[in-house]
């Protein structure tokens, strides 16, 4: 017999048990196949119902907010804008799910190198540095003016006066504030003599922003405040500075990594981490962004 009649016949050999030398292995592969074919399954299944979400809530947004077709005052109007912001808060939970799974951090559309570069390198935080600066004077020379000042937090006076200038609605022309729901909400404060412990809510609020963003702790809420408290001037009809600070803040609030590198988010951020990234106190080692 030859080198190749016994090449074959080990070939044979092996073939032959092959089935029951790699059965074990074989289950155990379409065990985990048939896994990650569900896992798929589910993934295909959750975007489904994420996709049927987000066009119920596009439809009904676009029913209550276009100028040709307006619902009904009443009932019907309520029901169309409890059912838009219901839709829209299960979009966001599927959508906040679907990250967790597989592929769901994967970036599809990648940016351009300068945005990454402004939010997401250390470097970058001499960018907003004086944004930040600008900010923070700006919020804190605000609130130390209600403070020192009267009519806000010796009463809140001067609060109740600029309510009560916001909710009105003139018999010609258009009213300061254009959104019921918000006036409702002012007129509620009103009715409940909230003046006085709200002026100290906005006083104190104005100038921890500003000292925040001015030292640069903990920047991105601090800058998500003061937009908020912009919104809501705005909201009440009052312009001024409010576009401009708001516009600001939303910036910082994107860079939120770096925008307090030369502060003392350089060191606060580190220890304190995010809820995906543990920082030092948690027993990870983190360093500064960028």
């Amino acid at each position: 017999m030859g080198r190749s009649d016994c090449a074959v016949g080990r070939l044979a050999v092996i073939v032959s048990f092959g089935p029951g030398l790699n059965g074990v292995g074989s289950d155990a592969a379409a065990s985990q196949s048939w896994r990650t074919e569900g896992k798929g399954n589910e993934m295909a299944g959750t975007r489904n119902i994420a996709k049927v979400v987000g066009a119920v809530a596009a439809l009904l947004l676009l029913y209550l907010v276009n100028p040709w077709v307006e619902p009904p005052k009443g009932t019907i109007s309520q029901i169309v804008t409890v059912g838009f912001w219901i839709s829209f808060i299960v979009l966001l939970v599927l959508l906040f799910q679907e990250r967790k799974r597989p592929g769901g951090e994967t970036i599809d559309i990648e940016g351009p190198a300068f945005t990454r570069f402004l939010f997401g390198n250390s470097q970058a935080g001499l960018f907003w540095l004086p944004i930040r600066l600008y900010l923070g004077f700006s919020w804190l020379e605000s609130g130390w003016g209600k403070f020192t000042g009267k009519g806000w937090v010796d009463g809140g006076s001067a609060l109740k006066g600029y309510w009560e200038r916001a909710v009105a609605v003139p018999e010609q022309g258009r009213p300061p504030i254009s959104y019921d729901w918000y006036r409702s909400f002012i007129q509620t404060l009103l009715d409940n003599g909230a003046e006085s412990w709200f002026a100290w809510l906005i006083t104190v609020g104005e100038m921890a922003v500003g000292i925040g963003l001015l030292i640069g702790l903990l920047t991105g809420f601090a800058a998500f405040f003061g937009a908020f408290m912009n919104m809501s001037f705005l909201l009440a009809g009052s312009a001024s500075t409010n576009p401009v600070l708001f516009t600001l803040a939303i910036g910082l609030i994107l860079a939120w990594k770096v925008a307090g590198y030369y502060g003392v988010d350089r060191y606060v951020l580190p220890l304190l981490g995010t809820p995906w990234r543990p920082g030092a106190i948690a027993g990870t080692d983190t360093r500064p962004a960028g």
